[in-house]
């Protein structure tokens, strides 16, 4: 009996390995949330502090440095313990609704139309052009898309802004948050699905070299962590400054250092010089 065909995978539109995987996160990657997500974090700070500390953003980048504070409802959260703490009120003594935190970040974020987003997300400045997701198609390069954003915020860049049919994404609410490297491998794992044929035993057992691109240490930890558990495969992983760090070249010099220290493999200005190129000279 002949076999059956093999199922193409988005985005691939070929029937054969890809030559390497490319998985990006969003926020900082793909938009700049500067304005956005960083401003809604700061304004709930300001607002559960009684307007009394507003974080600048050098203190979010050295929270966010520890390499755990990828969720920013939780990052909202930690930064106010942290200022009632040099007040002298211990955390355990405070009440700080975690629920609260969240409802309010989100009306700063999303806006407060349950229907439509409203608030800062509409105004995040694209940081890729679908037109560089072709050429990595067109070079056999398979991408896909793992965040910590939610869902809903995710698919509105992705989909509506930058107009992608379906991709392939893990958000918040499909896998642990980061450095946990659980949907890296659910996202890889989705890319791979349409390979799993006869091509790939003619291909032999090579596993496409993965490269995750991200812009803080909690993805490069992730990175760490993917090739711990899964040593059978080449782990990459790929700095990106965004652009609150580019203004000066002291902070941008400082912040490329740390992403190199977390493991970054290289560190580029703009996602876009993630080029087929760049990709294959990273995986030889």
């Amino acid at each position: 009996m002949p076999n059956a065909p093999c199922p193409i995978p988005y985005p691939m539109t070929k029937q054969f390995l890809p030559s390497a995987i490319a998985v990006f996160d969003i926020d900082g990657v793909v938009r700049d949330v500067s304005g956005s997500y960083r401003r809604a974090l700061a304004d709930t700070v300001e607002y559960f502090t009684a307007q009394a500390y507003r974080p600048t953003p050098v203190d979010i980048d050295q929270l966010k440095s520890e390499g755990i504070w990828n969720n920013d409802w939780e990052a909202s959260q930690e930064l106010i313990y942290r200022y009632f703490q040099t007040q002298g009120q211990p955390r355990e003594q405070l009440q700080i609704d975690y629920n609260n935190v969240v409802s309010f970040f989100q009306s700063r974020y999303r806006g407060t139309d349950p229907d439509n987003f409203t608030g800062y997300i509409c105004n995040e400045p694209l940081l890729l052009q679908p037109s560089y997701l072709e050429h990595l198609t067109q070079a056999g390069i398979a991408w896909g898309f793992f965040s910590g954003a939610t869902r809903g915020s995710a698919n509105y860049i992705l989909e509506k802004r930058l107009g992608l049919q379906s991709p392939v994404l893990i958000a918040m609410e499909d896998a642990p948050g980061k450095p946990d490297p659980t949907g890296l491998f659910a996202t890889v794992h989705l890319l791979e699905k349409g390979y799993d044929c006869a091509e790939r035993s003619a291909e032999g057992d090579r596993l496409p070299t993965v490269l995750y691109v991200g812009d803080t240490v909690a993805d490069m930890y992730t990175v760490e962590k993917a090739r711990n558990l899964h040593p059978q495969r080449t782990w990459i992983g790929v700095g990106v400054l965004p652009p609150h760090v580019q203004e000066t070249a002291t902070r941008r010099d400082a912040y490329a250092e740390t992403l190199k220290k977390a493991g970054a493999a290289v560190v580029l200005s703009n996602v876009q010089e993630l080029s087929p190129g760049k990709i294959q000279e990273l995986v030889s």
